[in-house]
Formats: structure tokens, sequence, C-alpha cells
């Protein structure tokens, strides 16, 4: 005669316990909810991009990256759009995930300006996400007389600038594939 499979049985409150004062594990902490940018979905964003800048009618004569989250983002949207101008302005205000500079402030090397009075100038970087980087950089772009719109990977509801063209809006941090991992070891330390 073969046994029967028998059905689970619903517990009963007998079950055994954990012996009282003893400390059951903690959960597994559970990360934070952020945005990821892939490799992969990063040429999709930057071309619905670049043709929400063509489909406004504005044709950059030069792409300012600002850097270092809009290197990579900015030297893309130069080659969807067709641009061989090219220049990078290195702004430093993140210091770490929420942690800023009192103001952003413009580093070393700074970049030829003396061609850009009159000048489409499209200002690319990754995220507007306190706008005080943004802000600055049009502000300087103005006083110089160039004709400057900003593009962004994505918008911060709390930014001070909205961006001319931007691909995605979240309240999220933000993890970009360039950015994803620590330096390599031996590399200068990340708050450098």
């Amino acid at each position: 005669m073969s046994a029967q499979p028998t059905e689970p049985q619903a517990p009963t409150g007998t079950e055994p316990q954990a012996p009282t004062g003893t400390k059951q594990p903690d959960p597994a902490p559970v990360a934070p909810e952020r945005e990821v940018l892939t490799w992969t979905l990063l040429p999709v964003a930057i071309r619905e991009l670049a043709e929400r800048v063509v489909a406004s009618g504005f044709l950059p004569d030069v792409v300012v990256a600002v850097a270092r989250g809009g290197l990579v983002p900015g030297g893309a949207m130069a080659y969807a759009l067709g641009t061989k101008g090219v220049g990078t302005l290195n702004v430093e205000f993140y210091t770490d995930i929420g942690k800023t500079l009192d103001d952003p402030r413009v580093l070393p090397p700074l970049m030829d300006t003396s061609e850009l009075p009159g000048s489409k100038v499209l200002v690319v970087d990754d995220v507007a996400d306190s706008g005080r980087t943004l802000a600055l950089v049009m502000d300087m772009l103005g006083k110089l007389g160039a004709d400057a719109r900003s593009a962004v990977l994505y918008t911060k509801p709390r930014t001070i600038i909205r961006p001319d063209y931007s691909w995605r809006d979240t309240d999220l941090w933000i993890t970009f594939p360039w950015s994803a991992e620590p330096p390599v070891t031996g590399a200068h330390s990340a708050d450098v």
C-alpha cells in the first residue's frame, strides 16, 4: 500500500518559536530606489533628446559638455546633432550622494570662450538636480553673448532652472553607467 501525500497543514499557533530574549536576524537592508541608466539605454536617450532639439528648430554651432557628468552625453549629443564644435566646462558641486559644496565652482582648465559671442550653444549635462550648476553655466554663457540652451538626460522637480530639453523627469537618485563604479584601486579618491 502506498502512502498518500498529505496536504500542508495551516498554522495552529503552537509552532516552535525562538526562545524569549534571543535576537531575531535583521531583515536584509532594502536598497533605495534609483533611476538606472544603462549603456544600452544611453543611445536611445541621446537620440530622443537630440530629436527634441532639432524639432525645436535650434541647431547649435557648439555643444558645451559640463564635466564630469555631462562629458559622455555631451559628446554623444554632438554626434547625434552633427555638431563638430565641442567644448567642456568643468564645474564642481556634488561631492557625494546628496553632498554638495556651498556653491558650484568652475575648475581649470578653462574653456576658450572667445568664439562664443553670437554662437548657438547647447549646454549638455547629465542631470538638473538642484539646477545650480546649470544656472551658473547658462549665466556665464549669457554674459558672453551666446545664444545658449540647455539639454539634460534627467530633470529633478526641485531644480531652480528648467532645462530647455530633458529626456526624463525623476525624483530618484540616478545611477549613470559611467559613474556606477568607484574609481579603480590606486586612483584618486572619489572626493578629489
